[in-house]
């Protein structure tokens, strides 16, 4: 196939909708990084940990909360009645406010929910387990459209469903589809398509998730396939370049934009990981940092200070920071061991979840070593997956059976 020129790439930081100042609008927060700007959070707890506002049972599951208008949104499961569910709640208290079920079968295959859905101020946007994208009123739960990706765009529902959490960008919402496209745009009020980009090699929906970017400040799309890393114009869905190199089972951290031309992108079952440099003279993407040992398996690294901080492994489970060629800088080996556990950079501090355990760690951002400032034991193991997310001083988190929330600014 030939490959379109690259061109050089930019971080893209203004790509979402205007939101609250303390929203958390979409899965990694408001400019999907894992970061919050928040600020005046506790430095240290007390002997039981951060306040508990509410706690609330959940169904097996890794699906995280968006957070939008002091409303917290978050899909579950009704392993009784077979029903999948989308959930509103006030996040002061976690008080019910309304909630969407479909009957849905869906056998448990490492648990059940796994995603968080978009959120802006008219909709709810959610990619369910079985790849069927849903838009609903954000005030009643009505839904408003649906698209049936299975059945629309012949896409392959991922091993372990579908984990990949949808893109908002203006008045679009980005899907990656496999099937008969592999990226599609859809307008956010009709669910109508925009544009879809062609797939001839029958690539395939994985866990990863659209990330925005601008080459050559030209507005696009970064995906990573088990084939490899991908960009796709935001315009008209053309396919701008692709590197072919192939990672294990389906991929779940996104590809990652760490300077003006250069992303990194790891993956699952010891796939390692690639650093591309994107330049306007070369046909395609190049190596910058060939393979390297060490990668993420379920989460995407944070950027800080000139780093990348992450969860991941030579040694399983180790909060790890690396500089941008893929060199250790320091591990928690020997201090803290946090299987495949999720983490959030805000107020210069790691919140970094231990995935067995359940025992939430607070570490100082730094690059100079391990600092761990506070642990509370908050939830109960074992796989303590889910993304955080954060508002208003309020972190909600989850494990397989509860969700809760967390006063993390102690006013």
């Amino acid at each position: 196939m030939r490959r379109p020129q690259p061109w050089n790439l930019l971080v893209l930081p203004a790509f979402l909708l205007p939101s609250f100042a303390a929203d958390w609008p979409q899965f990694r927060g408001p400019n999907r990084d894992a970061t919050s700007k928040e600020t005046g959070l506790l430095r240290s707890w007390p002997a039981g940990g951060p306040r508990v506002l509410w706690k609330v049972p959940v169904a097996q599951g890794y699906a995280g909360a968006a957070i939008v208008a002091g409303r917290v949104y978050h899909h579950d499961y009704d392993e009784k009645t077979n029903e999948w569910m989308v959930i509103a709640r006030n996040l002061t208290d976690g008080k019910e406010i309304w909630r969407y079920k479909e009957a849905r079968l869906i056998r448990p295959n490492h648990a059940i929910t796994r995603t968080v859905p978009a959120v802006d101020a008219r909709a709810v946007y959610s990619l369910d387990p079985k790849c069927v994208l849903h838009s609903f009123d954000l005030k009643t739960g009505k839904e408003r459209w649906r698209k049936d990706l299975v059945t629309e765009y012949k896409a392959k529902i991922p091993s372990w469903y579908n984990g990949q959490n949808p893109l908002m960008d203006g008045e679009r919402l980005i899907i990656a589809t496999g099937g008969d496209a592999i990226l599609v745009a859809f307008d956010k009020t009709t669910g109508k398509e925009i544009w879809r980009t062609k797939n001839p090699e029958n690539l395939q929906m994985t866990h990863a998730s659209v990330m925005p970017a601008t080459i050559g400040g030209v507005k696009q799309y970064l995906y990573i396939t088990l084939s490899g890393p991908l960009s796709v114009s935001a315009q008209d869905g053309r396919l701008l370049w692709q590197h072919n190199r192939k990672f294990n089972v389906s991929v779940a951290p996104s590809p990652l934009l760490v300077d003006g031309d250069r992303i990194f992108n790891t993956g699952s079952y010891d796939a390692g990981s690639i650093m591309l440099k994107v330049a306007t003279n070369k046909p395609s993407p190049t190596f910058d940092m060939k393979q390297n040992e060490w990668n993420s398996e379920v989460h995407t690294p944070i950027l800080y200070k000139g780093h990348m901080f992450a969860v991941g492994k030579k040694k399983r489970g180790l909060f790890t920071c690396l500089t941008l060629d893929g060199k250790e800088v320091w591990s928690s080996d020997g201090k803290a061991s946090f299987d495949l556990g999720s983490y959030m950079l805000v107020d210069g501090m790691f919140y970094v979840m231990e995935g067995k355990t359940g025992m939430l760690r607070l570490l100082e951002a730094t690059t100079t070593g391990y600092k761990e400032l506070a642990s509370a034991q908050v939830l109960t193991g074992p796989e303590v997956w889910a993304p955080m997310a954060l508002s208003d001083g309020k972190l909600v988190l989850r494990d397989l059976t509860k969700m809760i929330c967390l006063d993390v600014r102690g006013k």
